[in-house]
């Protein structure tokens, strides 16, 4: 870990100091996660975490196709994502997309805090339920309702669960946003990038990544035309895009955050995520009573 300006550089770390440690993502949408955090999990899941994926919508509004058409193409789509970062197993909630304003946030919040406790989860990454602009209610709903649930997963909160799971307490947490939010934390992903890029390429069936780049190959070479960047297969032609548009040059269009190119420029970095990292504080109360306490 380094400093600048308040700002904690989190780095790569060889081995797997994280072993036995457990993170979840949650995401309302399958591509959420993967455009955000999915260098930051990647990193993490290379240094011993155990990783499980929490999504909360069905993402039957998403994509192509019939209702039915969306939901399981999504379902696809997001079990690849979960087979590319490293993730250990998928788990659907099924709201409605779009729609997750008009469910109970107590369901909601019980549902998560029994995976929370079954799962042993100590770190967590989603939605910024304190980020600014957020439009759609899936992920102001689902961010809130994860803060909450991490708050009472350590309790005695829900107590009908407490003869299935054991009260757990989640300590980390990194928040991402689309929007304006306070950003603590800078992670270096750059020996993470390419798990990024391919866990956005898996995603076809929404999102602004998948197959868009062989798309625009095809249509420019139907031109007589061609776009060195892209590569001459389909297959460089969808890494390409995703890595040089999607997560750089048109990164305020695609995702509405800065590149993350630019974000790791700022720090002498290749490419990096920024987060508003929660953690659990240490207290120096022990220190002290070892230090000053003197005979009675």
């Amino acid at each position: 870990m380094a400093e600048d300006d308040g700002i904690i550089i989190e780095r790569s770390v060889s081995g797997r100091p994280h072993e036995g440690k457990v993170l979840a993502v949650i995401q309302p949408h399958v591509d959420d996660s993967t455009l955000f955090a999915g260098g930051t999990i990647a990193k993490l899941i290379s240094e011993g975490y155990t990783g499980y994926l929490i999504r909360t919508t069905n993402d039957d509004a998403a994509g192509g196709g019939t209702d039915g058409d969306r939901v399981l193409n999504n379902e696809r789509d997001n079990d690849k994502v979960a087979k590319v970062l490293g993730l250990k197993k998928v788990y659907n909630l099924g709201y409605r997309n779009h729609r997750m304003d008009e469910y109970n946030t107590q369901e909601i919040k019980g549902r998560l805090i029994f995976l929370f406790r079954l799962l042993k989860v100590d770190t967590i990454f989603s939605y910024d339920p304190w980020g600014h602009y957020e439009e759609n209610p899936d992920h102001y709903v689902t961010a809130q309702a994860v803060e909450a649930a991490r708050w009472m997963s350590g309790s005695v909160d829900y107590p009908e669960q407490l003869d299935t799971v054991k009260p757990y307490s989640v300590n980390e947490r990194y928040y991402f946003a689309r929007g304006p939010q306070l950003v603590n934390r800078i992670v270096d992903i750059s020996k993470h990038i390419d798990k990024k890029i391919e866990s956005n390429v898996v995603i076809t069936t929404q999102g602004p990544g998948g197959n868009n780049g062989s798309r625009i190959r095809k249509r420019l070479a139907e031109q007589g035309k061609k776009l060195p960047i892209l590569g001459d297969t389909d297959e460089s032609a969808d890494f390409n895009y995703v890595k040089h548009f999607v997560l750089d040059k048109d990164s305020l269009t695609q995702r509405g955050t800065p590149s993350d190119r630019e974000v790791g420029k700022k720090y002498g970095l290749e490419w990096a995520e920024a987060y508003h990292y929660i953690g659990n504080p240490v207290s120096v109360l022990p220190d002290y009573i070892a230090k000053n306490a003197v005979p009675k």
